[in-house]
């Protein structure tokens, strides 16, 4: 019987084991939380009712974690509302937090039953556990019914004042929802927000960052006096408190603060010394020092969205000289990841546009690498093309030279455009670089040869003393029919164009119908007419400028005339509003010149451009065809109109919504009053408003407890030599206390100051030294040192015993005073 008992024992004891091995594991295996994503829906919903109304812990949980992954599926589960809200009183943290996520989810749907569960987050916000308290604060404003918006003021008045600062964040977090309801509560809210600007807890400030800039980001006024103590809690913030904290008191300083004292140009700043720089004798703010000293050691931060914020911080504040100290960090984060990577390249294209001298000095790390992604490169490419000097533009020609071969199209482009920018902004490297260019033109690559076209176009553009300039673009003409970019076309019709005259410099004899234009000109201009019917449209108004400079340069040659009437007459009907205009411009202009473009036309035809107006000469239309012409900038193709670091813009291109609050106002012409900032921490204490000085030793357990009649501020206790009166020790309005640098000079001195006491001895207070002998109240003396016997004990033995007057000074006799001055001198 025993062993049966035994046996059926061991039985149950296994399959225990074996349940609670099955429990503890179910979450590892394919029956476990990942099934409810895999698993049909059918199978779910069957008993998804029973689940919710049993009675155990666990059903309960296991139902509503298959209602949550139905959720994310994008189910709708609103006909189980009613169950799962009914255990929103749960004991079950877990239980709890599934079916908050179902509410905040499906309250709009359901309101009416929602606000049932109004009681329950009620009486949740006095639970002794914090973290119920502010998860309650939390779902109840995030229910999207303007209804409850008062209750929600009011629950966030009551949690701003709560003593766990967990909860106060969340009452911070909570005041933006709440304003979202309903915007006639902004004036509680207000208020509660001014409460919680108070709040010394490094837990809450970030939010509380937060819910300022969310309802009222201009009202700044309000920080006046929070800005000090604020600056100083940004460190012991959490990280993204930090970031929040410092977007706000950086829009504070450029608005309240005075302007920091800068250079005059960024340019002067010397990279060895950047602290030898001519500046304006001026000094910093004391209250933006405060802010920049708080931030700088944030640039060690683990959190790049801190390190970020704290650079936004000092390159809009600090003056020129001190904003190299966040290039170092920001080049670090380069090696974080490639997310934070593009973000730091783009900020830094930023600082690269406005003050190249600051990344010069490490412009070896911002060279491109072959694993680096699309647009890390172009960024790069950016960067390198802002800091080029004629003392780097050597090693970076020989870097964008590498980059031309590279397999990816828009790096090869922005590479050939780099190049020319070499040439641009270093004359002595110029010849290297249209070398480079004019070899480019015979690439295989399309995408070379258009960018190599574009950027000697440009090059010609702002400069006109290129040499070798005629010989460039005759080498572009012989490719005209290789090369089939439309843009790329283009230019070399504009360049033939603009390049047309004749320099007078050839060996070969020309015809005398052809010595005021290039040989090979009327060749391109055939060519451009032959396919001018495909070409796109901008290939067709340059062919039609290309036309009439022929046309005016060339008006005796019969060919190039011809040529120029019949593009004209192909342009007449165009598709293009564009092309047609062009043409009817021109022909217009070229009335004066050889019977005009339209002289061979039909009769009907030329009698609609036979108009009146003014007819220009021949030097007039060449002066308004080849004169006049605006070189475009220096980088317009990458300048970058967004200059605001730390913005969004920078990432999309686009104008995001919330990038006014990040933009920083000018500074102001003078900052406000300092005293605004002023509170009780930052103003010492009087000195009659220091504690007693306790004293052990001298037989009294305190010394210095004299109060004046009609006043509770104590002074502290300093012993005083024998020679002087308790009478003057107090000190008084208006006059200022003796400082002595050593014992020798107290004592040389001390006669003199004795007979200034008597002098300064006033009626009144003679006529109230016999009242404070019979009052017995220990006076407080003045700061001098103690005056004790010969014996080296101190004149009275204890506290209650009545100090000296004036009266007894004048027993003192002269010895006496010597031995104690000798007995001072040796203790």
């Amino acid at each position: 019987m025993a062993f049966n008992n035994l046996a059926e024992n061991a039985e149950r004891l296994s399959r225990r084991i074996q349940e609670s091995f099955q429990e503890r594991t179910r979450d590892f295996t394919k029956s476990g939380q990942a099934s409810y994503l895999d698993a049909n829906d059918l199978d779910k919903t069957v008993n998804l009712s029973k689940l919710l109304d049993s009675t155990s812990e666990r059903e309960k949980l296991d139902g509503l974690k298959r209602i949550i992954a139905m959720i994310s599926k994008n189910r709708n589960v609103s006909a189980y509302f009613a169950q799962v809200i009914k255990n929103v009183a749960s004991p079950n943290l877990e239980i709890r937090k599934l079916v908050y996520i179902f509410l905040l989810r499906y309250a709009n749907v359901e309101p009416d039953l929602a606000l049932l569960s109004i009681n329950t987050f009620q009486k949740d916000l006095a639970d002794s556990n914090p973290l119920i308290r502010a998860m309650a604060l939390r779902v109840l404003s995030g229910i999207p019914v303007a209804s409850i918006a008062s209750i929600v003021a009011a629950a966030i008045r009551k949690c701003a004042a709560d003593s766990s600062p967990y909860v106060r964040k969340s009452a911070a977090l909570a005041i933006p929802k709440c304003y979202n309801l309903d915007t006639t509560h902004l004036p509680l809210l207000m208020q509660t927000l001014s409460t919680l600007l108070k709040d010394r807890s490094p837990l809450s400030i970030g939010s509380v960052a937060i819910a300022f800039n969310a309802i009222c980001p201009d009202r700044l006024e309000l920080l006046h006096p929070h800005y000090r103590r604020l600056c100083k809690m940004v460190a012991d913030a959490d990280e993204w408190g930090q970031v929040q904290l410092l977007e706000l008191l950086t829009r504070y300083a450029r608005k309240m603060l005075s302007r920091p004292p800068d250079v005059s140009a960024p340019e002067e700043l010397d990279e060895a010394n950047p602290g030898q720089a001519s500046h304006e004798d001026h000094e910093l703010d004391p209250d933006l020092e405060l802010l920049l000293t708080s931030a700088s050691p944030l640039l060690q931060s683990r959190n790049p969205a801190v390190v970020m914020a704290v650079s936004r911080t000092i390159y809009s504040l600090a003056p020129v000289k001190e904003r190299r100290k966040f290039v170092l960090p920001l080049m670090r984060l380069l090696h974080s990841s490639k997310e934070v990577e593009r973000v730091t390249l783009e900020n830094l294209r930023v600082v690269a546009q406005a003050s190249p001298e600051m990344l010069r000095p490490h412009i070896s790390r911002l060279y491109i690498r072959s694993s680096d992604i699309t647009q890390v490169k172009q960024v790069k490419m950016r960067i390198l093309a802002a800091l080029i000097t004629p003392d780097n533009a050597q090693d970076l020609l020989r870097e964008f030279k590498d980059y031309v071969v590279d397999t990816d199209d828009k790096l090869v482009s922005d590479a050939v455009w780099a190049i020319g920018q070499c040439a641009l902004k270093a004359p002595d490297v110029s010849s290297s670089c249209l070398s480079a260019l004019t070899m480019l033109i015979r690439s295989s690559n399309d995408v070379a040869v258009a960018a190599a076209v574009l950027a000697l176009k440009s090059l010609h553009q702002c400069r006109t003393s290129l040499t070798g300039s005629l010989n460039v673009v005759a080498s572009l003409a012989s490719h005209f029919d290789n090369i089939s970019h439309p843009e790329a076309r283009a230019c070399i019709l504009w360049m033939v164009g603009q390049y047309a005259r004749s320099s007078g410099q050839g060996t070969t004899p020309m015809p005398a119908n052809l010595q005021a234009i290039e040989p090979w000109v009327p060749d391109i201009l055939r060519k451009a007419v032959k396919s001018f019917k495909s070409d796109p449209s901008a290939v067709k108004l340059q062919a039609l400028t290309l036309a009439a400079k022929v046309f005016v340069l060339a008006p005796s040659h019969e060919q190039s005339c011809m040529l120029a009437r019949y593009a004209f007459s192909l342009a007449r009907y165009d598709l293009d509003y564009d092309v047609r205009d062009r043409a009817r411009f021109l022909s217009s202009l070229l009335a004066g010149v050889n019977g005009g473009v339209s002289s061979g036309l039909g009769s009907d035809e030329q009698e609609v451009d036979m108009q009146e107006g003014v007819i220009l000469r021949t030097p007039q239309v060449i002066h308004v065809l080849f004169e006049g012409k605006v070189a475009p900038s220096d980088e317009g193709r990458w300048r970058s109109g967004v200059l605001d670091l730390g913005t969004a813009s920078l990432i999309t291109g686009v104008a995001m919504q919330d990038d006014y609050l990040r933009q920083l106002p000018d500074w102001p012409d003078e900052g406000t009053d300092s005293s605004l900032r002023d509170t009780q921490d930052d103003t010492p204490a009087p000195f009659y408003s220091q504690p007693s000085l306790k004293l052990q030793g001298f037989g009294a357990e305190s010394i210095g407890n004299f109060s004046r009649p009609g006043s509770t501020l104590t002074t502290p206790v300093v012993l005083t030599p024998g020679d002087s009166s308790p009478s003057s020790s107090v000190p008084k309005p208006g006059l200022a206390k003796p400082h002595y640098m050593d014992l020798d000079k107290f004592f040389a001195s001390d006669e003199e100051v004795a007979s200034e006491d008597e002098e300064e001895v006033t009626e009144e207070e003679l006529e109230a030294e016999p009242q404070t002998k019979s009052t017995n109240v220990a006076t407080t003396v003045a700061p001098h040192p103690v005056s004790v016997a010969s014996g080296g004990h101190t004149s009275t033995e204890g506290h209650d015993a009545p100090q000296p007057t004036r009266e007894s000074d004048d027993e003192y006799t002269d010895e006496e005073s010597d031995e104690e001055d000798a007995f001072l001198r040796r203790g």
